[in-house]
């Protein structure tokens, strides 16, 4: 029976599940993201977020405990150089799996792993998404914002009939005034007769 065995053995010997999951643990430091199956993924989000939480403290002990695992000179300086640096402050969650759906040969689920904190796109995201106002949206709020959109649209339209109507009323004025001008000599010549 397995009971309280939760660990994917991911149907390899433990030496060959071993040496698979620190070589892949050293590539998703060295490389930032890695494509891989979701079961082994998920594996190794297990097997290397404690070997970051090490990284926080720098010392000789942290480093023989995370090269034991490793077994890789460059992936151990890079993991206490550059991502010990960036994951601080981060007080864990240091991975994230993106799905991408399956693969064409035997349909097996294939999705990114990579390190939270070195996906430039979802960093923007997130920081867009913090300046703005965060407010609770109903339908109402959708008629105001078009009745808001349509009172501008009057405004605009009411602007452009509006200099149409003062041209209109410059030709009244000056119908008016040729009107009173032939007024005038009409009404002389009714003085001139009497």
């Amino acid at each position: 029976m397995r009971h309280r065995k939760k660990f994917n053995h991911l149907s390899r010997t433990s030496s060959h599940r071993k040496a698979m999951l620190a070589n892949m643990a050293c590539s998703l430091i060295m490389h930032k993201r890695i494509k891989t199956t979701v079961a082994k993924a998920k594996a190794l989000r297990m097997y290397v977020e404690p070997l970051i939480n090490r990284s926080k403290t720098d010392s000789t002990h942290s480093r023989r405990v995370v090269f034991r695992h490793l077994q890789n000179k460059e992936a151990v300086t890079e993991l206490f150089r550059g991502v010990s640096e960036k994951i601080a402050n981060r007080p864990g969650g240091y991975t994230r799996i993106l799905k991408l759906g399956n693969r064409q040969g035997d349909a097996a689920e294939i999705c990114y792993i990579e390190l939270v904190d070195y996906n430039e796109n979802m960093l923007t995201a997130k920081s867009d998404e913090g300046d703005k106002k965060r407010t609770r949206r109903s339908r109402r709020g959708k008629k105001s914002t078009a009745s808001k959109a349509t009172a501008t649209a009057v405004e605009t339209v009411s602007e452009e009939t509006a200099a149409p109507a003062d041209d209109a009323a410059d030709k009244v004025e000056n119908e008016a005034a040729e009107n009173q001008v032939d007024q005038k000599p009409e009404g002389e010549e009714s003085k001139k007769e009497e």
